[in-house]
């Protein structure tokens, strides 16, 4: 009985994240960093695991000083979080690849300030447990790479004619370069909404049938 209240809580998470409250596609949050680094996939998969990273850490760290910090300065407290876990990944980038640091590094140091980060740590770390913090901040870092891959994919496809600097059309290809440039980022992004919410009116008037019929 145990595993499987943990395991409703493990899907719940990753529900919500990804579908019924995606920070991108639902609440339309962080499309700073979303559309700036989203004209490769690359990018887009660094961005995914700077965020999640960030995120999970300053959510697990959130709940445990909930009851400690005082109110008046908990969002002094979670910026301060946010922006050392920030710091890190900065850093760690930096370690890694300098070509990738150089491309990204200014929107890594806007995690600080992306507020889906500090929404979460605010509206739900700083009210729920460790372990279910986690799992929100697995589940909502989730859903922002699905948005993040989803823009990334389709504008490195289209604007280069590649997919992870890999060529998939041959030297006749000509790319849609526009998708590379923010004005291709912006229609991109449009054209994921549009589909993201047709999808869920689908789903759910198709959930809606199936209770009738029931």
């Amino acid at each position: 009985m145990a595993g499987k209240n943990a395991e409703n809580v493990y899907s719940e998470a990753l529900k919500r994240g990804v579908w019924q409250e995606n920070p991108v596609f639902v609440q339309v949050l962080g499309l700073c960093p979303t559309l700036a680094v989203s004209n490769s996939v690359k990018n887009a998969l660094a961005m995914s695991l700077a965020v999640l990273f960030v995120l999970v850490c300053s959510n697990v760290l959130v709940s445990l000083v909930r009851k400690i910090v005082v109110r008046e300065v908990r969002i002094a407290i979670f910026i301060l979080i946010i922006a050392t876990f920030g710091t890190v990944v900065d850093y760690i980038i930096q370690a890694v690849s300098v070509p990738l640091y150089k491309a990204m590094g200014l929107f890594i140091s806007l995690i600080v300030v992306n507020c889906i980060i500090l929404g979460r740590a605010e509206a739900f770390a700083s009210r729920n447990t460790v372990f279910r913090s986690m799992l929100d901040g697995v589940g909502m870092a989730c859903g922002f790479s699905l948005a993040l891959l989803a823009l990334g994919t389709v504008r490195e496809v289209l604007g280069a004619g590649t997919f992870l600097g890999f060529h998939l059309f041959g030297s006749n290809y000509e790319p849609w370069v526009i998708f590379l440039l923010p004005s291709g980022g912006f229609f991109t992004l449009a054209t994921w909404l549009l589909v993201f919410a047709w999808w869920k009116e689908r789903s759910n008037r198709r959930r809606e049938q199936e209770a009738a019929k029931s």
